[in-house]
Parts: structure tokens; C-alpha cells; sequence
């Protein structure tokens, strides 16, 4: 099995190679589409060419996120740089954004000038041709991208590639524009002008959401919740598996923890075996680290059994509460403590508690209850 730091290399290997075929099809793109805009004085065809600059500098930027999220770790960042790739996408959707409002505006300007002086671009059919291949080239550098990032986990080279195959698009409405004008004689280059500008802005809005989301943090996908979940319950001591957090530091950088429901009388010794047997199994199936601790089950205690079962009663009775954990007497201080999970519909969880908590003193008066009101970070929420 290949090691973390090979794996992480051969990615960033395959990302670079990819993004520079990209810089270099995009870059023969502009100098090809900037001549033929300029011969036949074509504004959108210009502005298409900004366009593919665009994903030039776009896969450039690929390139140096895939090299820094690759730095070891060091005293400073412990967790590593793994999440520079989710700035480098926030700077190309900036760029998509600049380069959309670029092609509005000069579109805008082509559009006053047909009116003042009356002039349409004119094409022949080299001109014809060479958007023709162009169209082609991008489909091809599209579909490209879109397997290599599948490939590579790479939300960068998926995204491009979806990017170039909405390019072809608009490359087609600019040869369609062009056809127009020559064979119908009627003026749409400005128009075509803007409507590509709109869509690159709205790309480019897309993409600046999709970067901030993974900053912010986002909720890892409920396959991957409940596969490491069942692989912690597939050990016949787990009788439960609790407040799962995964914290994403980059592709394949995970750092999660959880935890496990033991019978009350199990040794140290034997939860350090099961621990090491289960963060092995993570690692080597999902590459997490992952950190384990501890709830006792208390079913030895008939008193602390039959206060859990009246709890849960209560509990589960509430509609917007998803889960009880972490229940246990403490026969010493007589204090029961536990987790209780809301979904976050519910506008007054204290309240809620506060009422839970009132109806069991009165069943049970001697004891203290204390709620800790959790937080659900790993199950998708009806």
C-alpha cells in the first residue's frame, strides 16, 4: 500500500501536468481567437478569447495551489496547507468574475458604436474555421479535465472542466453570431457580447460560493458518515458510535473524531487494543486520523437503567430532538449527565431541556440532571 506522502506527490503530479496541457490549449485559443476578433473587428470572439485567458491564468493558479497545499507541516501550521487549494479556487472565481465584467463592458461599448457609426464585424471563411476548431479544442481540453479530476479528487481540474465545456458553448454562439451577421446582415455581436459576460459572471458567483463553502467548512457526505460508522460498529464491543466530526485540511487530509459505547467493565487494556484495531482500520480505508473516546454504557446499574429508559421516553417525544448519548449516573454526587442532539429547526433547545428535565425530578427528586445541548456536525437533517 502506497504511502500518504507517494499518494499526495502523484496527485500533485497529475494536477500539474493536466493544468499545464490547459495553459497551453487555452493559450493557443487566445492567440488564435485575438486575430481573427481583430481581422474581422469581432467583439464577442475578443471577449471569447479573454475568456479562455481566463482559464489559463485559472489552471496556472491550479498549478501553484496543487504545489503549496503539498508542504509538509510545519511548527506554525501543524495541520499542513492542504487547504490552500480551496484559496487558490476562491482567486480563480475573483479572476472569472473580473473577466465577465471586462466582456460586459467592452460588449456594451460595441453595442453604442454599431449605433453611432454602423459597422459589423466581417468573416471569411478561415475566420469560420478556426472558431470551428476551437469549439473542438475545448470540448476536448473539457472532457479532459473532468476525468483527470475525477481521477485525482480534484474539485480544481472537475471544475475547469466543466468550465471549458460551457466555453464551447459560447464558442458556438459566437459562430453562430458571426454566420448571422454575414449571411443575414443583422447586428448581434454585442449582444452575444454580453450574454456570454452574464454567463461567465454567473460561473464565476458559482465558483466563489463553492470556494467559501469549503472554507467555511462543509458536511462531509453521508456515505462517507455512515461507512465509518458501521466500520466502528462492526467490533461486536461497540454498542454505539457518537458526536463523528471530520475535519477537512485538504483532499485526503482528514482529522475526525468520535465516540464509542463500552460495557461499563471493560479494562484499559482492552479499550486501548480495540482503539488501535479501529483507528487502523480508518486509516487504511478512508486515510483518517482518527481520535476515539470514550461513553460508559452504565446497564449495570438497574437504577441508572430504568432513569435512562424514562429519559429516552421523554426525549425521543420531542419532535425536533435527533439523538440522546452520553448518558450516566454518577451513584456518588447522585448526577445524571447527557447529550441530547436537536435539529437545528428548533428555535428554544433550553427550554425544551429545561422542561425534560423538570419532569424527571419529579420522579426522581434526589437526583441532579445535567444536559449538555450538542451539536450535530455528521448526519444529513430531514
Amino acid at each position: 500500500m502506497e504511502d500518504k506522502e507517494m499518494l499526495s506527490r502523484k496527485r500533485e503530479k497529475a494536477i500539474v501536468l493536466t493544468s499545464s496541457i490547459g495553459i497551453g490549449g487555452n493559450a493557443l485559443l487566445v492567440a488564435f481567437k485575438v486575430f481573427v476578433g481583430i481581422l474581422a473587428g469581432s467583439i464577442s470572439i475578443i471577449v471569447d478569447a479573454v475568456n479562455n485567458l481566463t482559464d489559463a491564468l485559472s489552471s496556472l493558479l491550479t498549478i501553484i495551489g496543487a504545489k503549496l497545499s503539498n508542504k509538509k507541516p510545519d511548527k506554525k501550521h501543524p495541520f499542513g496547507y492542504g487547504r490552500v487549494e480551496y484559496l487558490s479556487a476562491m482567486m480563480i472565481a475573483v479572476l472569472i468574475l473580473l473577466a465577465g465584467g471586462t466582456a460586459i463592458v467592452e460588449s456594451v461599448k460595441s453595442i453604442i458604436a454599431y449605433f453611432q457609426e454602423g459597422e459589423m464585424a466581417s468573416y471569411d471563411l478561415t475566420a469560420f474555421l478556426i472558431i470551428a476548431a476551437a469549439i473542438a479544442v475545448k470540448i476536448t481540453l473539457g472532457l479532459f479535465f473532468k476525468i483527470r479530476g475525477k481521477q485525482v479528487k480534484s474539485e480544481a481540474l472537475s471544475n475547469s472542466g466543466t468550465d471549458a465545456l460551457m466555453d464551447s458553448v459560447l464558442s458556438l454562439s459566437t459562430l453562430i453570431g458571426a454566420l448571422i451577421g454575414k449571411y443575414a446582415n443583422v447586428y448581434v455581436e454585442g449582444y452575444l457580447g454580453c450574454a456570454i459576460g452574464c454567463f461567465i459572471l454567473y460561473s464565476g458567483f458559482k465558483a466563489l460560493k463553492e470556494s467559501l463553502s469549503s472554507i467555511i467548512g462543509e458536511r462531509v457526505d453521508k456515505d462517507t458518515v455512515d461507512g465509518l460508522k458501521k466500520l466502528i460498529l462492526s467490533h461486536k464491543e461497540v454498542k454505539g458510535v457518537y458526536d463523528l466530526i471530520l475535519n477537512s485540511y485538504g483532499v485526503d487530509r482528514v482529522i475526525a473524531s468520535a465516540h464509542m459505547e463500552l460495557d461499563d467493565n471493560m479494562t484499559a487494556k482492552e479499550i486501548h487494543k480495540l482503539t488501535r484495531t479501529i483507528q487502523a482500520e480508518a486509516y487504511k480505508k478512508y486515510r483518517f486520523l482518527l481520535t476515539l473516546g470514550i461513553y460508559a454504557s452504565n446497564e449495570s446499574c438497574p437504577k441508572a437503567k430504568a432513569i435512562k429508559e424514562d429519559l429516552a421516553k421523554l426525549v425521543y417525544a420531542e419532535p425536533h430532538i435527533i439523538q440522546m448519548h452520553g448518558y450516566y449516573l454518577d451513584e456518588e454526587t447522585s448526577t445524571v449527565t447527557f447529550d441530547v442532539i436537536f435539529s437545528y429547526e428548533e428555535k428554544d433547545p433550553a427550554s425544551k431541556i429545561k422542561a425534560i428535565t423538570a419532569k424527571l425530578k419529579e420522579k426522581y427528586p434526589e437526583i441532579n440532571f445535567f444536559a449538555v445541548l450538542d451539536r450535530d456536525f455528521s448526519e444529513e437533517q430531514e
